[in-house]
């Protein structure tokens, strides 16, 4: 099946969301499901339907929500797995089962523990049931990039005449180097019989730092589908980013002479609601999406760009949604102006009620910041969505001495399980008391793993988002906080990742590595 366009096929909900502590809410994944819809996503991949209820009732909602791209839930080859991935996506205006099995020999012996023949015999049989749930099937080959060629030629043309239309030849681990990848994909297109009657995939992890440019070249040998995700999240080092694949396909239309429906201009917020909303800070350098992407520094560099902008640039930053999205609103600012805003940004309230919390949270940062930019209403969101939730723990007040030459003391007063609760205690830092505190409180016994301040916006007066990872027996989970004070961020944080292990929102996938 060939195609002179690229299609995009976002996996932020699910494989992105297998990093640690990356665990999104429903309401959280419909949210990015809606800004990924709005930038003209072909295919959003919402989860792994039988991982767990919660993951089914998330596949679902964003099916029910997205009504302009395809909405695809991942299931192994397995009878439950496909069955269950066809209910939740009952609602969607357009579904798509991605099933998948090992094919490489390690994966085969070792963890399948199948002979080829079971293998291939496994994949036609999902194949064919998952048809019978939806007119949209893919079939991936787990761990492709160390798979045999003649076994894949097999099973490949197998599962073709099985109904499947895309095929997806994943570098599960991140072994690929671009030009042996992109081979195999020319390759396995001459070879097979019936590869005319299918889309071929790329789903590349980045543990060499290879994912994208291993993209690239699988679409330069015949791939016409990008799996990727925003920001490059994902399990271990992650995936192939979503924002350099769309900027490479349309800066270098000279040798990749192909087109995507995305609309780019959505990317920047894009990225800072994914970053917000599973506490992953970009770093500063990041391609397309980092601060520093379209920053000079150097007066070489400064003097090319005023002369002329393409001597150091090859891309606008307004193309990608630099600048353009900036809200000078203040607390002069009506409600009518704050809402229409928080429309453009894909935000809708389930209740009046969230709307007008969110109103008064917008009034009283106002009074604290002369500009209101949308990063900082997207933060705002957040919280107000976390401080009307019914979470075990509730962060009241906050009350810290910091003077030179004595011990930093913080009193902080949190409502556990609706009793006002107090504690005070001594610290190396503000920050460092304030936990101390909380945990006289909470006695999670848990462990801090990271703490990590980012900037929301330019500025002193920005707020500041604080994102805490703990874990405890095995579960891992990030909180986030964001206030224009960094340690009371820092205790909305702490709380907020006390909550979430207090709710068990850990995810356990049945196959953590997927595809």
């Amino acid at each position: 099946m060939s195609t002179d366009r690229l299609v995009i096929f976002d996996t932020t909900l699910r494989d992105g969301e297998q990093s640690p502590g990356a665990s999104m809410t429903k309401a959280e994944k419909i949210r990015i499901a809606k800004m990924l819809e709005k930038m003209r996503v072909d295919v959003i991949e919402a989860g792994f339907a039988i991982a767990s209820q919660g993951d089914f009732e998330s596949v679902k909602a964003v099916a029910e929500a997205v009504k302009d791209s395809t909405v695809c839930s991942l299931a192994r080859a397995a009878d439950a797995d496909i069955d269950r991935a066809g209910e939740a996506l009952a609602p969607a205006a357009a579904g798509r089962i991605h099933t998948f099995i090992a094919t490489s020999p390690i994966h085969m012996k070792y963890k399948l523990q199948m002979q080829p023949d079971q293998v291939i015999e496994r994949a036609v049989r999902s194949v064919k049931r998952a048809r019978n749930l939806v007119a949209d099937v893919e079939f991936s080959l787990e761990d492709a990039s160390r798979s045999e060629h003649e076994f894949m030629c097999r099973i490949i043309e197998a599962v073709i005449d099985a109904g499947a239309s895309t095929i997806n030849l994943p570098d599960t681990v991140g072994y690929g180097e671009p030009l042996e990848y992109g081979l195999m994909f020319s390759r396995l297109i001459a070879a097979v019989p019936n590869a005319d009657k299918a889309i071929f995939s790329t789903h590349c992890h980045n543990d060499l730092g290879l994912a994208v440019a291993n993209s690239l070249s699988a679409v330069r040998h015949g791939a016409r589908q990008v799996e990727c995700t925003i920001n490059g999240l994902g399990e271990r080092a992650g995936n192939a980013s979503l924002e350099e694949i769309v900027m490479a396909m349309r800066t270098r239309k000279d040798v990749l002479n192909l087109d995507t429906r995305i609309d780019a201009t959505h990317i920047v917020p894009t990225s800072r609601l994914v970053a917000s909303v599973t506490g992953f800070p970009v770093q500063p350098n990041k391609a397309i999406v980092g601060a520093n992407a379209f920053a000079h520094e150097s007066g070489i560099h400064q003097d090319g760009v005023l002369k002329h902008r393409e001597t150091y640039e090859i891309m606008r930053a307004e193309d990608v949604g630099w600048h353009s999205n900036k809200l000078v609103l203040g607390k002069h600012s009506g409600r009518a102006a704050v809402k229409s805003r928080f429309e453009e940004l894909g935000i809708s309230f389930e209740t009046q009620e969230v709307f007008n919390e969110a109103f008064v949270r917008f009034k009283t940062l106002a009074d604290k910041k002369h500009e209101i930019f949308d990063e900082d209403l997207q933060a705002l969101v957040s919280d107000v969505r976390e401080s009307l939730s019914s979470h075990q723990f509730q962060f009241e007040t906050l009350e810290v001495l910091c003077k030179t030459g004595q011990v930093p003391n913080a009193k902080v007063s949190v409502t556990v399980d609706g009793e006002l609760k107090h504690a005070e205690a001594e610290g190396s830092g503000a920050v460092d008391a304030t936990f101390k505190a909380i945990e006289k409180i909470a006695c999670s016994d848990t462990e801090l793993q990271l703490y990590s301040v980012n900037a929301i916006t330019q500025g002193t007066e920005a707020q500041g988002e604080v994102t805490v990872r703990l874990s405890k027996q095995g579960l891992i989970v990030n909180g986030t906080g964001a206030d224009t004070d960094i340690v009371i961020a820092s205790a909305k944080a702490y709380i907020d990742a006390l909550n979430l292990l207090a709710e068990d929102k850990h995810k356990e996938h049945p196959q953590r590595e997927g595809v």
